[in-house]
């Protein structure tokens, strides 16, 4: 999740803000890095491992080479050619070397008692049960009232509603006289009808599809859980972990994607889409890169469109590749990412809520963040180390701006990093300065970051795709790169000047 963080020291996992004060720390993991564990006996690492063949054989062969060195494999990823272990430590130097093995890293610093138990899931191929009613969420986020689809300057600012006079950033329809939503698609935009024939993945926290908004939206057929690097289809698999803190925040990202237009709630920028909802957050409050591939692979064999992802992999912040370790989650992640766009998808990103230049050298003060005892190792980062998924090549990656245009105090910025700025809001600026969107339980809630800017796009992928169903990602990348420079002039008097902060300039739907 990508959260600005008020107070980085005393809450490490912070990833979108909350307004009116409301803080949900992760709850967790102070203390100082164990790269690799020392006993022998009843404690474990997790390890991607990389053959040079990226394909079914290559992670057959990781497979044999995991047992051969006393490993246990957990879930293999053929798709790829790599495989998920768990060993005790210092197994990474015994496989790095040996004939056949491109990469391998450890996923986590501190060990754990056992791997996972075996899951009586499903594999990467389509067909899931159908989702049964969830219980209600108990959350400590503060919650807005129902918005009845009224503030919505961040749909106005990209055109999916109709922009009232003047300067659309700023101004949104009075509650007593609503904008006409239904003319201002005629024709320019996709009908709901055209954009149920697209799925976008949202991998996070999970989605609450019990939810009003999402009840038609997300599609059980198509979503799992990769919470420990595993496709997991069973019936609600993907909603929220109520244990976990920031386990509403994918709700509000998917009611930012595809909420429904139904006069109630919010409305998200592609009304009528399907959502695969993919669970990756984790059951200690992390996103593993375990977790992403599982993810990126699942979402990509279930025909996604747009994959969203509004977070970073942990536990490192930024990967770098002199580290043997984050070397293989950079390789790994990559691969996912690259074949999920082979199979159609645009992978969005969130640029991240640090204020940090990514095209320079930046200090990392919160790395690794699943540690549990000592301080955070105390690193300072060349632009050779990168955010994942995010500053992974072709991937759509998201600044964000506030409700005037301009750009967020928080959002990561770099020439060349940033693919195009959207709406994310301000941290301080109550319902009306941030972004209003679904919460676990039927509830709603304002928050702000780039995860809402992330969103923003994914859903601009979603109605691209709907008006062109042929067009590969490239060309709809492309066409909202075109669209997002014109929309500059339209939501800024004198235009999208800084392109470090504004990319491409600020998303538009293109008409």
């Amino acid at each position: 999740m990508e959260q600005v963080s008020q107070a980085p020291d005393s809450a490490p996992r912070r990833r979108s803000v909350r307004v009116f004060g409301a803080t949900l720390l992760c709850g967790l993991l102070l203390g100082g890095a164990v790269p690799y564990v020392t006993g022998t006996d009843g404690t474990y690492l997790s390890y991607l491992v990389l053959d040079e063949r990226a394909d079914a054989q290559g992670a057959d062969h990781a497979a044999e080479q995991v047992r051969a060195a006393g490993g246990q494999v957990v879930q293999a990823y053929p798709q790829i050619g790599a495989v998920l272990a768990y060993a005790g430590g210092r197994f990474a130097e015994k496989l790095r070397g040996r004939p056949g093995t491109a990469a391998v890293g450890a996923t986590r610093t501190v060990p754990v008692p056992s791997p996972p138990r075996p899951l009586a899931g499903a594999a990467f191929g389509p067909g899931a049960p159908a989702a049964d009613v969830a219980e209600g969420q108990e959350d400590s986020t503060a919650t807005v009232p129902d918005p009845g689809e009224h503030n919505d300057w961040n749909l106005a600012m990209i055109g999916a509603v109709e922009r009232p006079p003047g300067r659309a950033a700023l101004l949104h329809p009075p509650l007593d006289r609503p904008a006409d939503r239904s003319a201002d698609r005629t024709g320019a935009l996709p009908t709901a009808q055209q954009l149920s024939q697209v799925t976008v993945a949202v991998l996070d926290s999970g989605v609450d599809d019990t939810h009003p908004d999402l009840r038609a939206a997300v599609d059980p057929a198509a979503s799992a859980s990769c919470a420990d690097g595993r496709p997991d289809a069973r019936s609600g698999a993907w909603r929220p972990d109520e244990a976990v803190n920031e386990s509403g925040h994918g709700t509000h990202v998917a009611g930012i994607v595809g909420a429904a237009r139904d006069g109630h709630g919010v409305t998200g920028v592609a009304p009528g889409v399907r959502i695969a909802a993919v669970r990756l957050l984790g059951p200690l409050g992390q996103y593993y890169a375990e977790n992403i591939v599982c993810g990126m692979l699942w979402a990509a064999d279930h025909g996604a469109r747009a994959i969203n992802d509004s977070y970073f992999a942990d536990p490192w912040k930024y990967n770098c590749p002199e580290d043997a370790d984050q070397a293989a989650l950079i390789a790994a992640v990559g691969r996912a990412v690259a074949y999920a766009q082979r199979k159609g998808a645009v992978v969005v990103a969130s640029a991240g809520n640090d204020a940090q230049d990514l095209t320079g050298a930046r200090p990392d003060h919160r790395s690794p963040n699943d540690r549990t005892s000592g301080p955070p190792q105390d690193r300072e980062l060349g632009t050779e180390c990168i955010r994942l998924p995010g500053e992974l090549p072709g991937v759509v990656t998201v600044g964000a701006v506030d409700r005037n245009g301009l750009p967020a105090s928080y959002s990561n910025y770099g020439r060349g990093r940033i693919s195009l700025s959207a709406p994310g809001g301000d941290p301080d600026g109550g319902a009306d300065g941030a972004v209003v969107s679904d919460w676990p339980g039927g509830k709603y809630a304002a928050l702000a970051g780039t995860s809402m800017s992330a969103a923003h796009v994914t859903g601009a992928v979603a109605v691209v795709a709907a008006q062109h169903p042929d067009w590969d990602p490239d060309r709809i990348a492309a066409a909202l790169a075109k669209a997002a420079d014109g929309n500059c002039v339209q939501t800024l008097p004198i235009g999208c000047q800084d392109r470090d902060y504004y990319g491409a300039g600020i998303l538009a739907l293109p008409r």
